[in-house]
């Protein structure tokens, strides 16, 4: 048998069935051939906005044996892992940060399998500080891996990085009351009353998933989503040409949209993708701004979808105190980061050797502002 080692510009140069069979016992929404297809022909991610696919595979006899996305980019637009500060450092000794390379979900903090197959990690790795040693590439980046590839990634000299965020997690609760009996009475009021704010306003709710979505369905939500970013005064990442495809794949991609109405009229909407055992909180939007809206378009009603559909997990995105209040657990994420010269190498890990202890001091801090009672403790 013939094992080759690829770079790919594109992910469609991969037969879509192989990369189904390899990629099929992750239940991912992202690790998924659809999904990131969607981004390329979309062209939100190409040379363009920063995002130059260079995926790595391996092939045994022309069968797809091993995946890893992998990026080349020239700034850190939607990595949600902020190194700007590293790349003024490096540009000021005269050397560049850019093009970099990034192993991730485009626009996507979510852990997630980066290196799929078996026993290919190291091969994988080699493979990639070759490509970085030919290009003169300063820096690789491995954002948000699994737990299980964490292990070869530190015995292969990265540095970890820390970051946090908050993840709502299902105790077998019955209902929206049963997950609120285990808070504190003051902020189980808190609650209710954010709750109320919108239902007095006569605003409901409809929860669009793959089997009843439709076209004028992401028509309407890109309206709220790109209203979002303008508001701002920022350029969306996503178009609506992205949203278009993802439809087109929403039994393999399993989108669920949470639509705000009033009166018939739909008014704000939160999108959202399902895994195996958890629900990702990624885009949301409105055309109005109404007080606890966001909350409910975002929180509780992702809550309600999960207890309903005995999914185990919320993940709304990264960082976000107002969270804790709400149920959402602190949990620490992590990147992985190889620098190749060893001067940069020593600066960025005492940087995050020290941004590690004070994450964890952060992380220890929140869990004293759980808003559940004594015998609810996270």
């Amino acid at each position: 048998m013939s094992k080759i080692l690829k770079f790919v510009d594109e992910i469609s140069s991969i037969e879509k069935s192989d990369f189904d069979i390899l990629t099929k016992h992750l239940g991912s929404p992202f690790i998924n051939f659809d999904f990131l297809s969607a981004l390329e022909q979309s062209h939100c991610v190409s040379k363009v906005t920063g995002w130059q696919p260079k995926h790595l595979a391996s092939f045994n006899d022309k069968k797809l044996t091993g995946f890893m996305p992998l990026y080349l980019k020239d700034n850190s637009q939607g990595e949600f892992v902020f190194d700007h500060s590293w790349s003024y450092a490096l540009n000021r000794t005269g050397r560049n940060y850019y093009p970099k390379l990034v192993s991730a979900i485009p626009f996507t903090p979510c852990e997630t399998e980066k290196i799929i197959g078996e026993k290919i990690n190291s091969l994988f790795i080699n493979e990639v500080v070759d490509l970085m040693n030919s290009e003169n590439i300063e820096t690789w980046h491995i954002l948000f891996p699994d737990e299980m590839l964490k292990d070869d990634l530190q015995k292969n000299n990265f540095i970890e990085r820390n970051g946090y965020k908050f993840v709502w997690k299902n105790k077998n609760y019955s209902n929206f009351d049963d997950y609120l009996s285990i808070f504190k009475s003051r902020q189980r009021k808190n609650i209710r009353t954010e709750r109320k704010k919108i239902s007095d306003l006569d605003i409901y709710f409809e929860v669009k998933d793959a089997k009843s979505l439709t076209e004028n369905d992401w028509n309407e939500f890109y309206t709220f989503y790109k209203n979002t970013y303008e508001e701002r005064l920022q350029i969306p990442y996503l178009n609506i040409d992205f949203f278009k495809m993802v439809h087109e794949n929403r039994e393999s991609i399993k989108p669920v949209i949470f639509f705000a109405n009033i009166e018939d009229k739909k008014i704000a909407g939160s999108l959202c993708f399902e895994s195996n055992n958890t629900l990702y909180g990624r885009h949301w939007g409105s055309v109005y701004n109404i007080d606890s809206l966001h909350f409910e378009c975002c929180y509780y009603q992702g809550i309600e979808y999960c207890i309903k559909n005995k999914i185990d997990r919320f993940d709304p995105g990264v960082q976000g105190e107002h969270k804790i209040r709400r149920g959402f657990e602190p949990m620490l994420t992590s990147s992985f980061h190889y620098i190749k010269e060893q001067d940069f190498f020593n600066a960025i890990n005492d940087f995050c050797l020290k941004e590690r202890k004070e994450i964890k001091i952060y992380l220890k801090a929140c869990e004293r502002y759980t808003p559940f009672k004594k015998e609810y403790k996270i």
